[in-house]
């Protein structure tokens, strides 16, 4: 599994560029990038002329798409030209601590840094003022990381409501009432969703054929894709039971899934956050990033120390990927993306390959506003706000499942992996 996206050098807030010039040269741009590094061949955009119509009101505009690959800040590049609107966009610290060019670009875009270890203040004003000054929409992924299934999403982080919170507070505590129009703050969710276009027996089939070959197999070819996925799936997960506990488990995939992942966190939430945790692996590990890491970043700790510091966010890192993996993701619909999706995680987290694989459609379908209160309602549990957005996005998500086909010879074959005699199977 890959190693979480952290780094132990200090933190320095990145703004955005706000030119509108070099948005809209980038813009027409991204088509050719999109391409050449992702396969998405084509963007179809729905709704843009809702969203222009928002913005011409004068409201703080929140985008909150979800996120399933890399691709989707580019792809969102197709909405904001269409909307003629350049938009600002919370990003990750790291994304700017690598490439220069990469980091060049992304404030050029109008991106700018979020400190995710911690509260980053500079970053949450930023996106504050952003919506009370309205000019730009200001997009926010609420899931906070890539789930890597378009078919669902993480756990949602509520710092999307508090920015929008206390922009709503902060305009309703001012006079921004013009000819009797009063602006609002609304939440835009938008849904993307990819669709591929070629040929899944080939592709997937070869993605595979290369793991089984990595385990020391023949490869299956003469098998139906989701047979394969089964048996590579329950040899990767039991090759880290063997690793991590020493011997490979028996049951359900999903108690499987949740006794591996709680081994790893659950010894480092007793070090470090004074017992285990609940909510969502994400969540959870996020909270160990921001006790284990600052210190890292001081530099005064030893190098055994740093050497089992880094030791620790690998297993969280892990832990974190696990979660990715819902189980009967393939089973529940045997859809040409949802296999694509299992076997390049699969071939991600063995051998480190993130190649694009297409030709590959892209579909961003822009939602109802939910417009947000200056107060949160406390006689209700959960977060009203977050459960709207969620709420939105899963159905704007429904709505464009059946575009994704269903695999061929899943019909013929499906009663036969759910009689495949191991109960310890592995459906993704």
């Amino acid at each position: 599994m890959p190693s979480l996206l952290v780094t132990d050098s200090k933190y320095e807030f990145v703004p955005p560029h706000e030119g509108r010039i070099w948005p809209r040269i980038l813009s027409w741009l991204a088509p050719g990038y999109l391409r050449r590094k992702y396969a998405v061949t084509e963007v179809e955009v729905r709704g843009a002329e809702s969203l222009k119509q928002l913005h011409d009101q004068g409201h703080g505009i929140l985008l909150a798409p979800n996120h399933c690959r890399m691709s989707d800040a580019i792809v969102l590049q197709s909405l904001s030209r269409q909307a003629e609107l350049p938009f600002y966009v919370m990003a990750s610290s790291h994304l700017f601590r690598g490439e220069k060019s990469l980091a060049w670009v992304l404030r050029r875009l109008g991106a700018f840094s979020v400190n995710r270890e911690g509260i980053d203040r500079q970053a949450l004003q930023k996106a504050i003022d952003i919506l009370l000054e309205g000019l730009r929409p200001l997009v926010i992924f609420p899931e906070g990381a890539l789930s890597q299934a378009n078919d669902r999403l993480n756990a949602l982080q509520e710092g999307v409501s508090f920015v929008a919170r206390s922009a709503a507070s902060k305009l309703e505590k001012s006079d921004n009432a013009t000819e009797g129009f009063k602006r609002k703050v609304l939440i835009v969710p938008v849904a993307i969703r990819y669709l591929y276009r070629g040929n899944i027996e080939a592709t997937a089939g070869d993605i595979l054929s290369s793991i089984e070959r990595r385990l020391s197999w023949k490869p299956f070819q003469s098998e139906d894709l989701v047979t394969r996925i089964y048996r590579v799936g329950n040899a990767l997960l039991g090759l880290k039971e063997l690793e991590f506990l020493g011997s490979t488990q028996s049951g359900e995939l999903s108690d499987r899934l949740n006794h591996l992942m709680n081994h790893l966190l659950v010894p480092l939430e007793t070090e470090w956050l004074n017992g285990p945790r609940d909510g969502s692996v994400i969540g959870r590990v996020k909270e160990l990033r921001k006790a284990i890491l600052p210190a890292m970043i001081d530099g005064e700790l030893s190098p055994e120390e740093m050497n089992r510091r880094w030791k620790q966010l690998d297993d969280a890192s892990f832990a974190q990927s696990l979660s990715l993996y819902p189980p009967q993701y393939v089973a529940g619909r045997p859809s040409v993306d949802r296999i694509l999706e299992t076997v390049e995680r699969f071939n991600e987290h063995l051998n480190g390959d993130e190649s694009a694989h297409g030709p590959m459609k892209a579909v961003v379908q822009v939602g109802q506003p939910i417009e947000v209160s200056a107060k949160r309602d406390r006689s209700v549990a959960g977060d009203p706000v977050m459960e709207a957005i969620e709420r939105a996005l899963n159905e704007l998500l429904s709505q464009t499942a059946s575009e994704s086909p269903l695999y061929s010879a899943s019909a013929s074959i499906r009663a036969d992996v759910h009689n495949v005699d191991t109960p310890d199977r592995l459906s993704r």
